[in-house]
């Protein structure tokens, strides 16, 4: 049997979550998102993705409720996107993922998650193995991992190269 467009059929909560984040663009402007990546633009030059699919993956999760559009400047008017609280829920999903793929034939670690408060890595469900609690991704600092280039060409990525907070507004000029 044929796999179709879409999971309409199906009766699965996978299958549903799937019709959200499935597509391969979708995950990643997601993971910007929770790296603190809130512009158009940033997402544009960063993800590489092209504009059409950018703009609709956008829409999409808007329509999802995965984010929401905030206004940050009136004129000209622009617009930022900033996760939702069913946005934030995904962090556990991201962060299974980047450990699978970790796992992955000449993977390296790319970035190294620590609960900020006491400094300790994250373990392999996101919690803090010292303090025992499941870590919120506001309280989860990114840091550069061995894997990672340290002379990236776009100005997103060398701001993603300081420490910082997950969710904390990226601001590329800063650099």
């Amino acid at each position: 049997m044929a796999l179709g467009k879409d999971y309409a059929a199906q009766q699965c909560s996978i299958a549903r979550a799937l019709e959200v984040i499935g597509e391969r663009w979708t995950l990643l402007v997601v993971r910007d998102a929770f790296y603190g990546v809130r512009r158009y633009n940033d997402f544009l030059v960063h993800l590489g993705a092209p504009r059409a699919v950018l703009a609709g993956r956008l829409q999409a999760l808007i329509g999802a409720g995965v984010l929401e559009k905030r206004r940050y400047q009136e004129s000209p008017p622009r617009d930022e996107y900033v996760l939702t609280e069913h946005g934030l829920a995904l962090w556990p999903v991201l962060r299974s993922l980047g450990l699978w793929g970790r796992g992955l034939p000449g993977a390296q670690q790319m970035r190294i998650f620590l609960h900020a408060p006491c400094g300790t890595e994250l373990g392999a469900y996101g919690e803090c193995p010292a303090c025992g609690i499941g870590v919120p991704p506001a309280e989860v600092e990114m840091r550069p991992g061995p894997g990672l280039d340290l002379d990236p060409a776009d100005p997103v990525s060398r701001s993603l190269l300081r420490p910082r907070r997950l969710l904390e507004p990226l601001d590329p000029e800063r650099v």
